[in-house]
């Protein structure tokens, strides 16, 4: 059984979350994948997002597309996770146009996990990895997605929050598998050879090595679309209230399970009401 197939609808109850609640296991591709943003998260990949908005892609799928937007996402993500590192199945090209059939590129992790299978899925996407100084980028990883891996209040929503019980199990599942079970020591070695590999797959042709402060006109030369006039390049700096968003969800998903207790009490209200009448209609006969 795929880890996909333990999806279940979304609760009448989470009324305090504006989660969609989309299964893709039916889904197949809609728009053509264009681009491949292979680098880690923390590499300006919430900018590169805004940015490929502006220049006419449809849809750049990002971890946020699965940690607040869809969470059913994270269990698809589980099974390539699995498929990859467990040799549990397999994740094909099919799997991965259900997943990401609605984009037109895709970036952040967990996608950098599957450099190799994404490129090789759609040779004909253009491949960016968007750097940054290693050490900046590990300090900002610790502090922010690190953080939330780490983070026990999520961990024990995983155990009653509909969202968070598919969405905490795959973030820790990258974590220890594509850093290879200890960021802290072993987060930078990883992303430095990650660029290595990425380099070593793909031809230079194909190929754009980026800074989010390079701005429009490398990057539109690359993917070969018009400069965006007198439009500024988008600058989303999320590490600032990273952690104050995460605990607002952390509160919203606590107020989901908590709406959940009045459900479950007029449920047994209910059956026990049943019951009774059940019961005082076969004594009445």
């Amino acid at each position: 059984m795929s880890y996909a197939d333990r999806y279940t609808k979304r609760p009448v109850t989470d009324i305090f979350t504006s989660d969609t609640d989309i299964d893709r296991r039916q889904c197949t591709r809609k728009v053509p994948m264009r681009a491949l943003l292979l680098a880690p998260g923390r590499t300006g990949t919430a900018s590169m997002r805004v940015a490929m908005k502006q220049l006419g892609f449809l849809d750049t799928y990002h971890m946020m597309s699965c940690s607040i937007e869809n969470p059913p996402d994270a269990l698809l993500w589980m099974d390539a996770l699995r498929a990859k590192y467990d040799g549990v199945g397999e994740f094909t090209r099919k799997d991965w146009d259900k997943l990401l059939g609605d984009s037109q590129a895709v970036c952040d992790w967990p996608a950098c996990a599957f450099a190799k299978e994404l490129i090789e899925a759609y040779p004909e996407a253009k491949v960016v990895m968007t750097g940054r100084d290693v050490d900046s980028w590990h300090a900002s990883t610790m502090k922010t997605v690190y953080w939330r891996v780490t983070d026990p209040e999520l961990r024990l929503l995983s155990h009653f929050s509909w969202a968070a019980k598919m969405y905490y199990p795959m973030l820790k599942k990258f974590f220890d598998t594509f850093f290879e079970g200890d960021f802290p020591n072993r987060g930078k070695d990883v992303f430095t050879r990650h660029f290595d590999e990425v380099r070593k797959m793909v031809p230079p042709e194909r190929l754009l090595e980026y800074r989010v402060q390079d701005g429009w006109e490398p990057l539109c030369k690359f993917l070969d679309v018009p400069v965006p006039k007198d439009v500024p390049f988008p600058r989303v700096n999320e590490n600032s209230d990273f952690i104050s968003r995460s605990r607002r969800r952390n509160r919203a998903q606590m107020l989901n399970v908590a709406a959940q207790g009045p459900e479950i009490i007029g449920l047994a209200l209910l059956i026990l009401y049943l019951i009774l009448y059940v019961q005082n209609s076969m004594f009445s006969v």
